[in-house]
């Protein structure tokens, strides 16, 4: 698969609503490391940016057990932070079209295939699966219209892409870099994200069926 745009995975928080003492990256998958499932999973990106923080060392050892072409950017500031300034930090000198992608989440893999070939930007969704789930509204046509806490449509779930000239530093979340542009174009997909241990314990019995 050709694919020339890049992208940013961020792995820089602490994970605390999950409870497991551990950054989310290094959780346990069914007998993988969420990571080591992640590098699988976009084996086809060639500029592949992994964003860390907390427990940096830890995560670049176990990435570098499976891949040494990817950039490690640091986000020293993760705890004042959030995954917006992941996605800002990573996408500096980047390819013109990047996507964010976070290190909590999973996409099916079909799913990734279309993700990876899709052009210009556009957000992902979708269904709700998550305990504290942040929602899209989208119009007809499956645009991205607004992001909120109480209702929507559908799940936002990442993954994201911009052109990186519209990447703009925020200390907030990355549909808070999202939100001056929209509407932008939706792409449902199924994923999964790991906020809460109930999310974790979903996400083990999900993917099971994926023979990944």
């Amino acid at each position: 698969m050709s694919f020339t745009k890049s992208v940013v995975l961020s792995c820089a928080g602490i994970g605390s609503r999950l409870g497991l003492g551990q950054t989310k990256a290094l959780i346990n998958i069914n007998g993988k490391t969420l990571i080591r499932l992640q590098l699988e999973l976009l084996k086809d990106v060639e500029d592949l940016r992994i964003v860390v923080g907390y427990q940096a060392h830890d995560i670049v050892e176990e990435v570098l057990k499976y891949r040494t072409d990817v950039v490690f950017v640091y986000n020293h500031n993760y705890f004042e932070t959030k995954t917006g300034t992941s996605y800002y930090l990573g996408a500096k000198d980047a390819n013109d079209y990047v996507i964010e992608w976070d290190g909590d989440l999973l996409v099916h893999p079909d799913s990734i295939k279309r993700i990876l070939t899709q052009e210009g930007e556009f957000i992902c969704y979708a269904d709700r699966t998550s305990e504290e789930a942040v929602f899209v509204r989208t119009d007809e046509m499956g645009n991205v219209l607004s992001f909120s806490r109480a209702s929507g449509s559908y799940e936002w779930t990442g993954p994201a892409c911009l052109k990186r000239s519209r990447v703009h530093y925020t200390s907030e979340n990355v549909y808070n870099q999202l939100e001056p542009y929209l509407p932008i174009r939706g792409l449902k997909i199924e994923a999964y994200d790991i906020d809460t241990y109930e999310d974790y314990k979903n996400v083990i019995r999900r993917i099971q069926e994926w023979k990944i």
